[in-house]
C-alpha cells in the first residue's frame, strides 16, 4: 500500500489516484486498499472537515458498506430512527415506516458526517492506506495509457486511473472536459445544528411542508437536531432567533418546537445536475463531482458512497485485466443518479407548493398515504434498496 503523511512527496506512480477525501474518495480508496492496490488519496484542506451537511446513512448505503467492516461500527454509533414522517404542520400527511424492509438495517442511521469521514478514514488507515493532504491538483492530462496529474506544489504523480471525488466544484471533471447539465434551485438552504426542548421527535425524521418552503428536522445524538431549510436569502451564520422563526412559521403548532442553542450553522446554495458522462479515458467520476441535488429526502451522501463501492470494484476489476469493468460502473451508476436527482426534486417541489394548492396536495398525499403499496414504494426509495442490482 501507499503511505503518505504530510510531509511526505506524492509517489510519482500509483495504481488509482483519488482526488477528495470526503466519504466517496475514502470509500474508493478503502476498496481498493482492501483488494491490495496501491492507492493514493489526496486532499486541498489540511484536516478532514470537521463540519458537515450530511447527517443521515440509509439501509443501502450500510448494506454495501458491510464488506468494508464499517457498517456495525456506524450503527453503534448513530440514531436508529425507523420512521419518516412527512407533514402540513402537525398533520402526518406520509408516514413512512422502515421497520419491516427485508434488511439488516431497518431504519435511518443518524450520524453526523464528520463521524461517518473518521469512520471510514480510520479503517482506509487499518487497510494500509493514508490520505496526503494538503495537495491540489492543478492539471490533469492522459495518453490512454496512464493519467498524469500535476498539483500546485509541482508534484506530479501518475497513475493508471484517476478518480474524481472533489466535489461539486471538481477539477477532475472541469480537467476531463466533462460537461454538468442542469440548473440551479432559487432559494438557498439554511443548515443548522440547534438543541431543541419539546415539539419534535428524537427518533424520527421529519420533513415538514410549507408555502414558505421546507423545514427538515432530524435528531443527531447527544440531544442534538439538524434543521435544513429552503429561505429566500439565509444569513450565512443562522442564530437562534432565524431558526426558531423557521421553526414556528414551518414546523410543529401544538407544541412549540423551542431553539436552546446553535452549535454550528451555515448557507448554500443546492445545483440539481448530473455529469454527461461518469468516464473520460482513465478518469472516472463518483459523489458529488458526478451529481448534486436537492438534500430532500437525504439522498446525497448515500449516493456517492454507493457509487464508491461500485466504483472501487469496477476499478479492481478493471486492474486485473477486466474489459468493460469501467464501463459497466458508468452505465450502473449515472441512471440512479438521475432518479436520486428527479426523486428530490419532486420532494422539493411538493414541499413549496403555493398556498392556494396545498390542500389539494394535502388530500392527494392523504389519499395516497392510505395505500400501503405506495408507502412501501416510498421506503424502498428512500432507503435506497430499491437500487440494489
Amino acid at each position: 500500500m501507499t503511505f503518505l503523511m504530510e510531509a511526505e512527496m506524492l509517489p510519482t506512480r500509483t495504481d488509482v489516484l483519488v482526488i477528495g477525501a470526503g466519504p466517496t474518495g475514502l470509500t474508493v480508496a478503502a476498496s481498493l486498499c482492501a483488494q491490495g492496490r496501491d492507492v493514493t488519496v489526496v486532499d486541498s484542506q489540511a484536516a478532514g472537515d470537521n463540519t458537515s451537511r450530511a447527517a443521515v446513512v440509509h439501509a443501502r448505503t450500510l448494506e454495501v458498506l458491510e464488506p468494508l467492516g464499517v457498517s456495525g461500527r456506524l450503527a453503534g454509533q448513530g440514531i436508529h430512527a425507523p420512521r419518516f414522517t412527512i407533514r402540513d404542520r402537525d398533520r402526518v400527511l406520509v408516514p413512512v415506516e422502515f421497520d419491516d424492509l427485508p434488511t439488516a438495517y431497518p431504519y435511518t442511521l443518524m450520524i453526523s458526517q464528520a463521524e461517518t469521514e473518521r469512520t471510514l478514514l480510520e479503517r482506509l488507515e487499518e487497510l494500509g492506506g493514508r490520505v496526503a493532504r494538503p495537495y491540489t491538483l492543478e492539471s490533469l492530462t492522459q495518453d490512454g495509457e496512464e493519467v498524469t496529474a500535476v498539483m500546485t506544489d509541482g508534484s506530479t504523480v501518475r497513475a493508471k486511473y484517476a478518480v474524481g471525488a472533489d466535489g461539486m466544484h471538481s477539477t477532475v471533471r472541469e480537467q476531463a472536459g466533462i460537461g454538468f447539465t442542469g440548473g440551479q434551485y432559487g432559494e438557498s438552504f439554511s443548515l443548522a445544528d440547534v438543541r431543541l426542548s419539546g415539539g419534535v421527535p428524537d427518533d424520527e425524521v421529519v420533513l415538514y411542508f410549507s408555502p414558505a418552503g421546507l423545514v427538515v428536522v432530524a435528531p443527531l445524538p447527544g440531544g442534538i437536531h439538524r434543521i435544513v431549510a429552503t429561505v429566500d436569502a439565509a444569513p450565512a451564520v443562522p442564530d437562534a432567533a432565524f431558526v426558531q422563526a423557521l421553526l414556528d412559521g414551518r414546523g410543529p403548532q401544538r407544541e412549540r418546537a423551542v431553539v436552546r442553542e446553535v452549535l454550528w450553522g451555515s448557507r448554500f446554495r443546492v445545483h440539481h445536475r448530473v455529469a454527461d458522462t461518469y468516464r473520460a479515458g482513465r478518469v472516472v467520476l463518483a459523489g458529488d463531482a458526478a451529481h448534486v441535488h436537492s438534500p430532500a429526502g437525504g439522498q446525497g451522501m448515500n449516493t456517492g458512497i454507493q457509487d464508491a463501492t461500485a466504483l472501487g470494484e469496477a476499478l479492481g476489476a478493471a486492474l486485473r485485466g477486466e474489459e468493460g469493468a469501467v464501463d459497466a460502473y458508468a452505465a450502473a451508476r449515472r441512471p440512479v443518479a438521475e432518479q436520486v436527482v428527479a426523486f428530490a426534486g419532486r420532494l422539493t417541489g411538493l414541499a413549496t407548493t403555493p398556498r392556494r394548492l396545498r390542500p389539494v396536495r394535502n388530500l392527494v398525499l392523504r389519499t395516497l398515504a392510505r395505500v400501503p403499496a405506495f408507502r412501501r414504494s416510498l421506503a424502498w426509495r428512500l432507503s435506497g434498496l430499491v437500487y440494489r442490482g
